[in-house]
């Protein structure tokens, strides 16, 4: 069966500024999270690798958008390194070495016909900024990154008109301060909540200060909603999947897209203390400066039931508190990354961003296939035969272009990602890219089967599926 894919349809692929840099030229003070994080805890990083080398990306970017235009991406996301983009963080002293090398990659791109996309934040939050004013606590932080963005805007705003003000915004307090389980593993459940409030605020001043500029482009955020699941049609359980929901995914969508937080989210937060007390002046910068547009990472679902147990008083408040993980017997999973695989969660996620947020544009701006040891699929010639990325990108596209069909307002899909690069922890141990990479000194690069394949639906826009399953 063979499904035409539309001419607007964006095709691209996805990373991010310190999965793929390399500390090259970085000056002493500009550590981001994720650079103290691997100095503070290189153990926990797969082999030793992190950001110190990634893929080079600082001296070989051409080499890869260079293959971009081989392959035919129409857009390309990556972001700004916050923490390499200053010399002087509060009095915002731009870096112009750092600067440049954004300015080289957006003209690159533009030169090979690839639409670039710029995000502001992609946990590259300064080392600086944590240590004076504990991070996303702050106020101050919050203003700084406002004053960030401006001059981002006025320096790339020509030449991008894609913007996202953070890559899932919900992601690093959740894992240091609400689970503990990465550095510096403090368990602080209010300042999770204040965190994330204060990226909200934060992204809505960005998207105020890039109105007032007069850009001709547009303003969103990535977010990683997690597609959830009840066990069952029990009220109970369809509970348990509403309080998932609330506060790992309307925790951002509501104040981004609606301009405010739900009665009964502000409800809880005030019960179990970990309440953000806003500022009402604050609350109408929300109210008035929604996103144009939204990024939506989805990867696996999220299925839920109903708690068994009572929470124990002495354990902090945490979400857990309302539901329990389900693990659905039978579930198609990736067994290098861990994760289940279910395809249709692009398709739900088209029709819950529908019913709960009307016709907002959206497009897919990560979705991918981690695997392990994929040099047991390279064949003769060098090349990694990754069927099974193939295999799960068709699926995934397949989905979503049922969601068009049917009215949604996706605007396409976007890969993660175009290269192999250092994922938290993971480092390089799965692999995710279109494009090998080898870690040899060079980081030499060789595209995939994969490549050759997206290569083709792009240029053909005709996807060739499975006709409709038949049983066996």
């Amino acid at each position: 069966m063979k499904l035409l894919i539309p001419e607007n349809f964006i095709l691209g692929a996805a990373s991010s500024a310190w999965q793929t840099e390399g500390w090259k030229g970085k000056k002493e003070g500009q550590d981001s999270y994720p650079d103290s994080w691997y100095k503070n805890e290189k153990f926990v990083w797969h082999n030793g690798y992190g950001p110190a080398v990634a893929t080079n990306f600082m001296e070989q970017y051409q080499e890869d958008v260079d293959l971009m235009k081989e392959i035919g991406l129409t857009h390309y996301r990556t972001s700004i390194n916050w923490s390499r983009f200053f010399t002087d963080y509060e009095n915002l002293v731009v870096d112009e070495d750092y600067a440049q090398h954004i300015d080289d990659v957006v003209n690159a791109l533009l030169e090979a016909n690839v639409e670039p996309m710029l995000c502001l934040e992609h946990y590259e939050l300064p080392v600086y900024l944590s240590e004076k004013y504990d991070g996303w606590s702050s106020r101050k932080v919050v203003d700084l990154y406002a004053g960030y963005a401006k001059i981002a805007f006025e320096r790339y705003g020509d030449r991008v008109k894609q913007w996202f003000t953070f890559n899932e915004p919900i992601v690093p307090q959740t894992r240091i301060y609400l689970d503990a389980i990465r550095w510096p593993h403090e368990q602080n459940t209010e300042k999770w909540m204040l965190w994330n409030y204060h990226k909200a605020l934060a992204s809505a001043q960005a998207v105020k200060a890039y109105r007032s500029l007069g850009l001709k482009g547009r303003i969103g955020c990535v977010l990683n909603p997690e597609m959830v699941y009840a066990r069952s049609s029990s009220k109970e359980d369809k509970k348990a999947a509403e309080m998932y929901d609330l506060f790992y995914n309307r925790v951002f969508f509501d104040p981004m897209v609606k301009g405010e937080y739900s009665a009964e989210l502000i409800a809880l937060c005030t019960k179990f203390d970990i309440y953000f007390n806003p500022d009402e002046n604050d609350l109408s910068i929300i109210s008035e400066n929604t996103l144009d547009f939204l990024g939506i990472n989805q990867y696996y679902p999220k299925r839920v039931k109903a708690p068994r147990y009572e929470w124990s008083k002495t354990t902090p408040f945490h979400p857990e508190m309302f539901f329990e993980n389900f693990d659905l017997p039978g579930k198609n999973m990736n067994d290098s990354r861990g994760w289940e695989i279910y395809p249709k969660i692009v398709y739900d996620m088209a029709h819950y961003l529908k019913e709960n947020y009307g016709d907002i544009p959206w497009l897919i701006t990560e979705n991918g296939m981690g695997r392990e040891n994929e040099e047991a699929y390279m064949d003769d010639l060098g090349t990694v035969n990754d069927s099974y990325r193939i295999d799960f990108i068709k699926q995934h596209i397949q989905w979503l272009l049922k969601a068009v069909e049917e009215g949604s307002a996706c605007e396409g899909y976007m890969l993660w990602a175009f290269t192999d690069c250092v994922s938290p922890m993971n480092a390089f141990k799965n692999r995710y890219g279109l494009v090998r990479i080898e870690l040899d000194e060079k980081r030499t690069r060789s595209k995939k089967k994969s490549a050759e394949w997206y290569g083709s639906i792009i240029q053909d826009r005709v996807l060739e599926v499975a006709d409709e399953c038949e049983w066996k």
